[in-house]
């Protein structure tokens, strides 16, 4: 009897937590939208740049004056050798969002998010030699194919935004490859280093001695999560440090990054916008609203990874793209072609098709013989899924 109450409460709380996370994600990137299009402003670095000092102020409010959660102490040096690099990436990464969306629709440039696990692999493979097996190539093929139905059909195509979104997928695997290279290794707490420490779920009973029941149940869903799903290294990170520590940490490096080149280079404009917008203020608290709510996604983000299983995140990913689709042409109108349409699910079957491959090859004994062209030396273990830029990309 207890034990049947207790999975119809898991079930509750999964799926709550993935309608809190989704209704998040889709409001932040729907006031966005909306602040670009509706709204006028079409400042995307300041847009930025607003969500990078509310998580600032935010991320100091939570853990030096409401003490909700321990700070995990970093060494100056290696907040500007590891944090540094990592903002910096993921500036550019959320800047190239913010400015593909204000040039596409929403249900494009989600669409072309999307293609993110073939930029990570290819990336992966050009720049560190990594061999993948031939499903996994395969698997790629059903995303490629979307995104370029959907970009030859696209009726609001615009290659500026088009460019951007492209470029944000490359941004968005960088930033992967950086973390691993950066954060691997580094305690930032004693738990993290044992996550970090061990690629594969071999070594669970090795991290079951060293930490209580609770912790080693939470670890063990985070490495799970780390392989089966679109969370990189710094997700690991985060959820390492409570979350809130990478945004405590990256927030203020991305606002010293982008607040000069957002005052040279929209200074003037947004003077302007202010002078001739007949609603101003009113304005101005939505521009801000949109960075409590994306501050606030963090959060989301963190209950959803230790409330669900690695396949249910995923599949939800896939799930939330096609909501936000869905509400975004509710709202916005924006012409959608049949065939564009068609595209845009091919791309999500296909996201959802390539988790598919990854669960199954992570569900392969250790003895289990490679193809002759992915050597099992050289075999990527922990590459992480994608569909969304939820990701990281949805964090700050």
């Amino acid at each position: 009897m207890e034990e049947g109450r207790f999975c119809q409460w898991s079930v509750c709380r999964s799926l709550l937590a993935i309608v809190q996370w989704w209704g998040f994600n889709v409001t932040v990137i729907i006031i966005n939208k909306w602040i670009f299009q509706k709204l006028d402003f079409k400042f995307p670095l300041s847009v930025s740049c607003v969500h990078f000092i509310t998580s600032s102020f935010g991320a100091y409010m939570v853990i030096k004056v409401l003490k909700l959660k321990p700070l995990i102490v970093v060494d100056p040096e290696d907040r500007w050798k590891r944090i540094f690099p990592m903002s910096f990436v993921f500036c550019v990464n959320i800047v190239l969002g913010n400015v593909s969306l204000r040039y596409i629709p929403v249900s494009f440039m989600q669409t072309i998010k999307s293609f993110t696990p073939a930029t990570t692999v290819i990336l992966q493979w050009l720049v560190w030699r990594k061999y993948f097996d031939w499903r996994i190539w395969a698997s790629l093929i059903p995303i490629v194919g979307g995104i370029l139905l959907t970009s030859i059909t696209e009726l609001s195509f615009n290659m500026f935004g088009f460019c951007a979104a492209l470029f944000g997928c490359l941004a968005t695997s960088t930033k992967t490859i950086l973390a691993e290279s950066l954060l691997h290794g580094y305690k930032f707490d004693r738990y993290c280093y044992h996550l970090f420490s061990w690629p594969s779920l071999t070594n669970w009973k090795r991290l079951k001695y060293k930490t209580n029941g609770f912790e080693a149940k939470l670890m063990l869903k985070v490495l799970i999560i780390h392989t089966f799903s679109d969370l990189g290294s710094l997700y690991i990170f985060g959820a390492c440090s409570y979350s809130i520590n990478t945004v405590y940490y990256m927030a203020p490096f991305a606002t010293l990054i982008l607040g000069v080149p957002a005052m040279l280079l929209e200074g003037n404009g947004i003077m302007e916008w202010f002078e001739t917008h007949p609603s101003p203020w009113p304005a101005l608290i939505i521009i801000f609203s949109s960075g409590v709510l994306a501050f606030c996604l963090n959060f989301s983000i963190f209950y959803v990874i230790h409330s669900t299983t690695a396949v249910t995140f995923n599949v939800a990913g896939n799930l939330k793209v096609a909501v936000a689709v869905l509400i975004s042409w509710m709202i916005f109108k924006n012409p959608i072609s049949g065939l564009n349409a068609v595209g845009c699910g091919i791309t999500l079957v296909g996201c959802t098709f390539y988790g598919y491959v990854r669960h199954l090859l992570s569900q392969q004994p250790p003895g289990t013989p490679r193809t002759p062209r992915t050597p099992r030396n050289r075999m990527e273990q922990l590459l992480p899924l994608v569909n969304n830029n939820d990701k990281l990309d949805d964090k700050i």
